[in-house]
């Protein structure tokens, strides 16, 4: 068995969290293009929100979507773990206009380097407890709240009003109660999300180093 094959049997799996508008996407899109993403899997969290059939018809404007009772981490648990044991997984589609999940699906091979990107994966233990390295995009309210406006306005058509009826009502409180609580967890914590280019490029360097020696942590 070569040193790749080696490599693949023990894949390293990294989490980056960050409450919503923290710049955590961006962290996670930067260290990619520091990488070789042809030996990487990067999971989202946000495509294994619940179908909104799960609801049992309730408005989508009073369901909480920033507690972890909306995510079906179950089944994220699981496709980290199939894919740990170098299965093919395939990955959902969340659609955020619709509420839904879409037919098609991403399909996720084994990979040296999994990547797990969200809001809550280190509130579950049993989800963080899979993670080798954890990195916590740390980013002041304010500006979060910001780039979340932009964000829900541009690409989800969410008046402004109901962007900060949502944030006052539901993920504000969640952030304080779950997301906040879990920075504890981080191993690495990245202030100013996508402008610190120092501490991207320090911890891209390190995971290339971890994909080229072989190392297993």
């Amino acid at each position: 068995m070569d040193g790749k094959q080696r490599r693949l049997d023990h894949p390293i799996v990294i989490g980056i969290a960050g409450g919503t508008g923290s710049g955590k996407t961006t962290v996670t899109k930067k260290i990619l293009k520091r990488l070789d993403t042809s030996r990487i899997s990067l999971f989202s969290h946000d495509n294994y929100y619940k179908d909104i059939s799960e609801f049992a018809g309730e408005d989508p404007s009073l369901i909480n979507f920033d507690h972890p009772n909306s995510l079906d981490t179950d089944l994220l648990i699981q496709h980290i773990r199939s894919i740990k044991a170098c299965e093919s997984v395939q990955q959902p589609i969340y659609d955020f206009t619709t509420f839904r999940r879409k037919n098609e699906t991403l399909d996720m091979t084994p990979m040296q380097i999994i990547i797990v990107e969200g809001i809550l994966i280190f509130h579950p233990q049993e989800l963080r407890e899979l993670m080798d390295i954890k990195i916590f995009v740390d980013t002041d309210a304010d500006e979060r709240l910001i780039r979340r406006i932009q964000r829900d306005t541009i690409e989800r058509g969410r008046s402004l009003e109901r962007i900060l009826g949502r944030y006052t009502k539901t993920v504000k409180p969640m952030h304080m109660r779950f997301v906040e609580p879990s920075k504890v967890w981080a191993d690495i914590i990245i202030p100013r999300g996508g402008d610190n280019k120092v501490a991207i490029d320090l911890v891209a360097s390190e995971i290339n180093r971890l994909m080229n020696s072989g190392e297993s942590l």
